[in-house]
């Protein structure tokens, strides 16, 4: 009976350590982990062709599921992802963006690295920025990169200020780059009053509607490689 207790209090004991085990395994996948398993599911089966425009970034991105019809003069590879933000580039660049050859590079993210905490700064959405330009230079050295300002988001309007200001670093350290391209998407989405126009926008007050990617489409194309 005293051996069959120990069996018993044994293979308990295992049970118990191998379900923490799995919870730990869990809760240690970094943010998006699966997001990112579906791009590479997705290129196991048609892995996207090379010298397409590679889009980027976060949620504006990813809802923007007619992004294909909107260009169709253009191949559009399009790998935004969740509510990501810049440190989420950078920490998945090996997996959506240098498996790539693309010809060109369009980035939306920043957005959500404001709103992540009242921490982060203009400054530091800037310097993550920069990170992954140069990061993207040293693989790419002369593929154009295009940045796409960081939208007025009625929900966010606390953000504003801080949205201007990285913005506006941003603008400037593309200017003094080769093949760098800053989109404003910013002004055109406020209406006569400098307000964020709330017809071009979910309930949600954050993702935009057609009519906002309609806009967007307008103050992209300009700027597209053929």
């Amino acid at each position: 009976m005293k051996n069959f207790l120990y069996i018993f209090l044994f293979v308990l004991s295992a049970c118990g350590t191998n379900n923490k085990q799995d919870k730990k395994t869990t809760t240690e996948l970094p943010a998006f982990w699966n997001d990112i398993q579906d791009f590479k599911k997705q290129d196991s089966v048609s892995f996207p062709p090379k010298n397409a425009i590679l889009f980027i970034g976060s949620s504006s991105f990813t809802m923007w599921k007619g992004v294909q019809d909107s260009f169709p003069d253009f191949t559009i590879i399009n790998r935004g992802f969740g509510g990501s933000t810049l440190l989420d580039q950078l920490r998945y660049d090996n997996d959506i963006i240098f498996p790539y050859e693309p010809k060109q590079i369009v980035i939306y993210c920043g957005e959500n690295d404001l709103a992540s905490s009242d921490t982060v700064t203009a400054v530091m959405v800037f310097e993550r920025f920069k990170e992954l330009f140069q990061k993207i230079r040293e693989k790419f050295p002369g593929i154009p990169v295009a940045y796409i300002s960081m939208k007025p988001s009625p929900s966010r309007r606390h953000l504003f200020s801080n949205m201007r200001e990285g913005n506006q670093l941003i603008k400037d350290f593309l200017a003094s780059q080769k093949n760098g391209v800053f989109i404003d998407i910013h002004q055109p989405m406020l209406n006569e009053k400098g307000e964020p126009i709330p017809e071009i926008y979910l309930d949600d007050s954050l993702h935009m509607n057609a009519k906002g990617y309609a806009i967007w489409k307008k103050e992209i194309e300009p700027y597209l490689i053929k």
